[in-house]
């Protein structure tokens, strides 16, 4: 299920519509990792630019970047997923997310439906 609250980005990161947005990596791209076992994540206080890479996810399949859904300043991360990088499959939309950034731009954003209509087999 897409959470309807939230907006997402055509690389399937997920995040808040707020001025500091929590960004995550929605079910679907959680999925097709697999077991997720090391995070790499950008520093508080790094600049980020929408759509260029600022970490990556190792799985048992593969190592995918992390896209920024905006562009801003990094003002926190998820210190959690040093211990636990698999909360990114158990509970992506909640414990999982990466970081949370003040976004300085207007990102271009996917509501849930266009989200759900940009993974669905169909498109």
């Amino acid at each position: 299920m897409i959470p309807l609250n939230l907006r997402y980005s055509r690389d399937h990161e997920w995040f808040t519509d707020d001025e500091i947005a929590t960004v995550g990596i929605t079910a679907f791209a959680a999925d097709a990792l697999g077991d997720v076992v090391f995070v790499d994540l950008p520093e508080v206080g790094t600049v980020t630019t929408a759509g260029d890479p600022c970490g990556e996810i190792e799985s048992t399949k593969s190592v995918s970047e992390v896209y920024a859904p905006a562009d801003g300043e990094i003002v926190e991360v998820n210190q959690a997923l040093a211990d636990d990088p698999g909360l990114i499959n158990s509970d992506p939309y909640g414990a999982g997310w990466l970081y949370r950034v003040r976004v300085t731009g207007t990102p271009e954003v996917l509501d849930a439906a266009a989200y759900a209509a940009l993974i669905s087999p169909e498109s």
